[in-house]
């Protein structure tokens, strides 16, 4: 009898009208979920999760209860006009505070112009609508997904990049809870929350290495470390923006998130305007140097 061999690297599987999920030597790298079945105040979009490391140590949370509208890696904005895309109540300075709107947007998945797989590489190119609660169309999204795998640095790599063209006759402002009075909240851009385990895990920029108070910092690449129950090892999450330093949004003594804050200020997006945002994200087994994370961020 013989038997099936296995993908000697990374592998594709198209869950149709549902999920990617991107596999490295028939071991899940993420599952891709790109029509989501969330509640409208949640804000819908697609998401990565699971998460896992090359040696399969979990490294996403998907719907935990104190944020049910996080779900492990997603692209995700808190302000746009009057409208919330991020999931849940809004930040509004004429409220004073938060406020559960009938605001609550949804990126709905149109197609995939393309789907690339090979050995060492898997490409994703997919565009999708974002609808306002309302109906209105605010946003068309063309989005790339690029993956590839680093054997050799025990990590693998996902290139994302978005480019959001105002659909709408008016210009857009796009900012975050800080940019409504919030001090220190510019969550809004592309969001991960990490496993509870993490929680108390330790954060990397180039000159300083830190936890909390590294929130607000400005730097072209952000770590964070964290430990995993059961085994007790460490991994490490990269991100970088590749258009250069951003402000950076992260929380590590409650819980783990990281975000870069390219909101942290208001963007503004004419009728017809393109707002390109590119990022690279880097999952590894064990704890990365700061050394090392420069080398993986470029």
């Amino acid at each position: 009898m013989s038997t099936e061999p296995g993908r000697i690297g990374l592998g594709l599987t198209h869950e149709h009208d549902r999920a990617l999920q991107v596999t490295w030597r028939d071991r899940e790298l993420f599952r891709y979920v790109y029509r989501p079945w969330d509640d409208e105040r949640e804000s819908p979009r697609p998401y990565l999760h699971p998460m896992w490391t090359l040696d399969g140590r979990p490294v996403s949370l998907y719907r935990p209860h104190d944020h049910v509208w996080h779900k492990g890696l997603s692209l995700a904005l808190a302000n746009v006009g009057a409208d919330n895309f991020w999931g849940g109540p809004t930040y509004l300075r004429r409220y004073g505070g938060y406020a559960q709107l009938p605001n609550n947007g949804t990126q709905r998945h149109d197609t995939f112009a393309e789907l690339t797989a090979t050995p060492d590489r898997i490409g994703v190119d997919e565009r999708l609508t974002w609808t306002a609660q309302d109906g209105r169309q605010v946003f068309a999204e063309e989005r790339t997904l690029d993956v590839t795998v680093l054997p050799e640095e025990g990590a693998w790599r996902l290139d994302l990049t978005t480019a959001l063209t105002n659909v709408g006759d008016a210009e857009l402002t796009i900012g975050s809870p800080e940019t409504e009075g919030r001090e220190g909240a510019a969550y809004s851009g592309l969001f991960w929350r990490g496993p509870r385990s993490f929680s108390g895990g330790t954060v990397r920029i180039p000159d300083a290495e830190g936890t909390d108070e590294l929130n607000g910092a400005r730097a072209p690449w952000m770590a964070f470390t964290g430990r995993h129950d059961e085994d007790g090892e460490l991994s490490t999450l990269l991100m970088a923006d590749r258009d250069g330093p951003t402000p950076w949004f992260v929380r590590s003594e409650v819980y783990a998130v990281l975000c870069p804050a390219a909101f942290a200020s208001e963007r503004r997006v004419g009728p017809g305007g393109t707002l390109t945002l590119r990022y690279r994200l880097v999952v590894a087994d064990g704890d990365l140097d700061h050394k090392t994370c420069a080398r993986l961020a470029t």
